[in-house]
């Protein structure tokens, strides 16, 4: 994608329908965005991945338990693509993360700009770009995990799935589970296509019960790619330390 289409990529993600997109979060602890990134940009984005230059560190799962595969962390500055999602899709995730909070009763609330928030992570010492890709092969996987890396956490946290399905790569699907108080833990296989974005929590979400609102814990991975290779742009949007 080209810097002269980002514009547009602006104006298609605030134009989402994103009282719907909160509706699935609060009812399924995921969002799926059909087609967020067009084929070719994926394409592209995927490879850079060999490009060290555009990364801060190089992490390979297995040496860390982590699973099987590896990825890549963004150094500053961001490729103009990963910089305005993460510009443009913060502020109405940002909405449903200050609904959130009123609903656990925390006492956090996230400015409406992203900027704002980053600011507040820098204060805090959390300098480092956390958007990633990540690349896997035949056999790989991503254990089950949060994305946190420090004292200030932004709730919500997008997947792009870069490569195609069925024809770049089998397996491999997109896992999340809930962790629900004195009850089993649910499991979500969420099905993407290229180019669609999953937005699920970083680390919990309220659920309505019997007796009201309570926290559950959230967790996600990847499944064993059987063939191909598969690459994913993560989106987080608070910065590490």
């Amino acid at each position: 994608m080209s810097t002269a289409l980002l514009p547009d990529l602006r104006a298609r993600i605030a134009a989402l329908d994103w009282e719907a997109l909160g509706a699935s979060l609060d009812a399924h602890g995921c969002a799926v965005v059909s087609g967020l990134l067009p084929a070719d940009a994926c394409a592209a984005l995927a490879a850079t991945y060999p490009d060290n230059a555009l990364f801060r560190s190089h992490i390979h799962m297995q040496r860390h338990g982590f699973g099987r595969g590896e990825y890549k962390y963004f150094a500053h500055p961001l490729p103009p693509l990963v910089a305005t999602l993460r510009d443009a899709l913060y502020p109405p995730l940002a909405a449903v993360a200050n609904r959130w909070s009123a609903a656990l009763r925390l006492d956090v609330q996230y400015p409406p700009d992203h900027a704002a928030f980053l600011a507040r992570c820098h204060e805090a010492g959390q300098v480092r770009p956390t958007p990633l890709l990540l690349t896997y092969g035949p056999d790989d996987y991503n254990c089950l995990h949060q994305d946190l890396y420090g004292e200030h956490v932004f709730p919500l946290q997008v997947a792009i799935l870069l490569s195609d399905p069925g024809r770049d790569f089998t397996g491999g699907e997109f896992v999340l589970t809930e962790q629900r108080p004195r009850m089993q833990s649910r499991v979500e296989v969420v099905p993407l296509g290229q180019g669609d974005g999953v937005i699920f929590p970083v680390h919990h979400r309220p659920m309505q019960g019997t007796r009201g609102i309570y926290r559950v814990t959230m967790r996600h991975g990847v499944s064993r790619l059987r063939s191909g290779k598969r690459h994913t742009l993560g989106v987080i949007f608070h910065d590490a330390t």
